[in-house]
């Protein structure tokens, strides 16, 4: 009886993870976002994610300093380019690619792994395939919703609170 008791309680937390999974994206706290630019280099670049709010919170409470960060919300956020490209200068080939980091005060480091299709809090760093190091700066302006913006030069910037992470695609 015990065991038919767990069989149906591991079933039941299976199908509610399931519902939660196929939820509409759209009425999610981390609304899903996506950025597309054709790059004056001819590569299409894409990246898809979620973006969380700050309510109040710290972009520290939220990104602790050090620690591997899904860098945004729910699923892994998804870097897609259609040609090989040099990132920061370090070859990174076409295809598709989660993205994680690992904030810090005078540096962030933007990690590129192969793993792309999974839940945001999946990381497994045998599966890297690319690092940069980036310095962060003030934004311009606040940002409550992360946000990455991608321009037809290459610069990519990550927005959020009033810190600015920025890389160069070429």
């Amino acid at each position: 009886m015990k065991k038919l008791i767990l069989l149906a309680l591991i079933f039941s937390s299976l199908a509610n993870f399931s519902a939660f999974a196929q939820q509409d994206k759209s009425k999610r706290a981390s609304p899903p976002a996506l950025v597309s630019q054709t790059l004056n280099s001819g590569a299409t670049v894409s990246i898809d994610y979620s973006r969380p709010s700050l309510k109040g919170r710290s972009l520290i409470e939220l990104t602790p300093s050090g620690k591997v960060w899904r860098t945004g919300a729910n699923e892994a956020t998804v870097f897609e380019t259609s040609k090989d490209v040099k990132i920061e200068g370090k070859d990174l080939a076409a295809g598709k690619y989660s993205i994680y980091s690992i904030p810090g005060e005078k540096e962030w480091t933007i990690i590129f792994n192969k793993t792309w299709k999974n839940w945001g809090t999946v990381y497994v760093e045998s599966d890297d395939i690319l690092r940069i190091q980036v310095k962060p700066s003030k934004a311009k302006e606040f940002t409550e919703m992360m946000s990455f913006d991608i321009a037809k030069d290459g610069n990519v910037h990550l927005l959020w609170g009033d810190t600015q992470i920025s890389f160069k695609i070429q």
